[in-house]
């Protein structure tokens, strides 16, 4: 797998004695393991707000490096990607998955030993079995009116 995040040069354990809105750019993207789970479609029950993960990615994921093939232009290419920011956190966290370290650590959790800011290793994420790596299948293969038989709970 290809991990894009560059992680070089932070300071300490920065996640532990900085706020989120007080990070900068390169701590805020390190802080992604890369696990690709926030790429997922996802669907909203909307009496109950809860929300169903499928195993099915969008369009710009690239399954081989479990990573966005156009990271820097994805919100201008996909009109429903989030651009997670300190700004939008409270309001969209619900729907990054549990283990999400942005999610952690906005709700006062610690990151995962698999984490590779903990781990040093970028491929932890994948070993530990936390990434969609090999598990799902990109959005232009499934019609919409199928997503309902990809749901998974495995991601959340």
């Amino acid at each position: 797998m290809t991990n894009p995040i560059d992680r070089s040069g932070l300071r300490a354990r920065f996640w532990e004695k900085t706020a989120l809105e007080d990070l900068n750019k390169q701590e805020w993207e390190a802080l992604c393991d890369g696990c690709g789970r926030c790429c997922l479609i996802k669907m909203e029950d909307e009496d109950t707000e809860d929300i169903y993960y499928t195993n099915v990615t969008c369009r710009l994921f690239d399954v081989d490096k479990c990573a966005c093939s156009n990271y820097p232009l994805r919100r201008q290419l996909v009109k429903d990607c989030v651009s997670l920011t300190p700004e939008n956190i409270e309001r969209v966290a619900h729907w990054m998955p549990s283990t999400c370290a942005y999610r952690l650590l906005h709700d006062g959790q610690p990151l995962f030993e698999w984490h590779p800011l903990i781990s040093g290793s970028p491929d932890s994420v994948h070993s530990a079995g936390k990434s969609v790596a090999g598990l799902v299948v990109p959005e232009y293969e499934v019609e919409e009116e199928d997503l309902v038989d990809h749901m998974e709970q495995r991601f959340r």
